[in-house]
């Protein structure tokens, strides 16, 4: 395994921090031990940490895609420099954890849910807003020319038992048909042959959106583009506190107290409960852990035969993600732990193993390079929320991506942008409601997700 990447006057990274139960985080934490950050290279420059009280038209909270996006799209679009508050290091949470995959979605819900949900002509206005963030993310990274190792051929979502190509089938002929999008269904030998030898799969469809990207070197070009458009970005400067008083906001920080009439909350899965009580419990968080080989032997990529750098995922509710990185290693995540304090129970990894061995016979015991876990921002109803907060004038927030946010927290961070500076969206669900609050029940929906996790187990694995 490689080592954790230390921070100059930094203290140890906390394996077993669970946003459900700890206090707020850092500051000043080592990052987690990922293939991103142990790769990426060194940070870009960022502002330091705040050292007095300052004033600010607009804070972000939040130094991940979406706060990093909101800051750059405020700087662009509005004339606004916002100031950007961050607990730990830039970019600490879910923006440097994730499989570093783009996909054309967002929430964890299909086109076909979305019709069930709010019909069709919402769920069509809901694909182009999606496939507009799509473009728009494309476009950050080639017009800003940030080296993030972009793979792009599309996204496949691979059939791991006969049992679900009728699904898949429906859903691709309800994208072209319905939607006009491109997708179409792949067999087994097409997959093989073309895309990658994964002995469990059936068939797959395609999707024409879908990027592989290097995670951390996507968000450290955030981070430079957002400073050179003129936004300051404060790492190890936790909101340790928020009042609202005579129309400011006063968010204090370790080394002072930053005031201003606008603030916008882009924490994802990071957020400490006590935040702000409008925002409590209004997501879920979700562990998802990840591993990443050692570099493959020839003899190993041909028996593995990953022809496309771009994303793969199986049709498991408790799914895989997972692709060959430009180095030649093996990227493959999925769900792990409930709590915090279980995150490093061997049986995780060891499921983890198993089902790479499952699709890769050849790297049964391979050796692996990385490890990690994080937190994943899921909504009660699995969709994101991009809005205000009616009864806390001058506050915003995006959040609830459930795992689809690589692409869409760059299109979430220009909506919110727009909500900043007084613009009105688009009349979208995830626009004009807000992430529904569960209250005192979210602690104890924990025993309903192992309940949960145990049937989603029995029920993605008999055939």
């Amino acid at each position: 395994m490689q080592a954790i990447r230390k921070r100059a006057g930094s203290v140890a990274f906390d394996p077993f921090y669970d946003p459900m139960t700890a206090p707020a985080l850092g500051p000043r934490s080592d990052y987690a031990p990922t293939y991103w950050i142990g790769t990426a290279g060194p940070a870009p420059d960022d502002d330091g940490p705040v050292t007095g009280d300052m004033d600010a038209d607009v804070v972000v909270i939040g130094s991940g895609y979406t706060g990093l996006s909101c800051a750059i799209h405020l700087a662009k679009m509005h004339g606004i420099k916002p100031v950007v508050l961050e607990a730990n290091g830039v970019a600490y949470g879910c923006s440097t954890r994730n499989g570093g995959q783009a996909q054309v979605s967002s929430g964890r819900l299909k086109r076909s849910q979305w019709i069930q949900r709010w019909g069709l002509d919402v769920a069509r206005r809901l694909h182009a807003e999606v496939c507009e963030g799509f473009e728009l993310f494309r476009g950050l990274i080639r017009d800003h020319a940030i080296d993030c190792d972009p793979q792009d051929g599309g996204h496949y979502y691979i059939a791991h038992k006969a049992s679900v190509l009728p699904a898949l089938e429906s859903e691709a002929a309800l994208l072209r048909d319905t939607f006009g999008y491109d997708a179409r269904m792949i067999s087994r030998d097409e997959l093989h042959e073309t895309v990658v030898r994964d002995q469990e799969a059936h068939g797959a469809m395609w999707e024409a959106d879908g990027i592989g990207i290097h995670a951390a070197k996507l968000a450290f070009g955030y981070l430079r583009v957002a400073r050179e458009l003129g936004a300051k970005v404060h790492p190890d400067s936790p909101v340790q506190g928020w009042e609202y008083r005579d129309g400011v906001h006063h968010l204090r920080t370790p080394g002072g107290t930053v005031r201003a009439r606008r603030v916008a909350v882009a924490t994802a899965a990071y957020a400490p409960r006590d935040l702000h009580p409008r925002l409590k419990d209004r997501l879920m968080p979700i562990m998802s852990n990840s591993v990443v080989t050692r570099q493959l032997t020839p003899a190993e990529l041909e028996a593995v035969g990953i022809r496309k750098l771009s994303p793969l995922t199986d049709s498991r509710t408790l799914r895989h993600y997972y692709r060959l990185l430009p180095d030649n290693r093996l990227q493959i995540g999925s769900r792990a732990a409930i709590t915090g304090r279980d995150a490093a129970n061997p049986a995780h990894l060891e499921a983890l193993r198993e089902g790479m061995a499952r699709k890769f016979p050849a790297l049964r015991g391979i050796e692996l390079d990385y490890s990690w876990w994080g937190w994943v921002d899921v909504s009660h109803d699995m969709m994101p929320r991009i809005t205000g907060l009616p009864d806390l004038p001058g506050a915003f927030y995006a959040l609830g991506y459930g795992g689809n946010g690589v692409m869409y927290s760059a299109m979430a961070g220009r909506r919110m942008a727009q909500l900043v500076a007084g613009e009105t969206l688009p009349d979208l669900p995830i626009f004009n409601s807000e992430l529904p609050h569960e209250g005192w029940k979210t602690p104890f929906r924990r025993l309903g997700q192992w309940g949960l996790y145990k049937f989603y187990h029995f029920r993605d694995e008999r055939r």
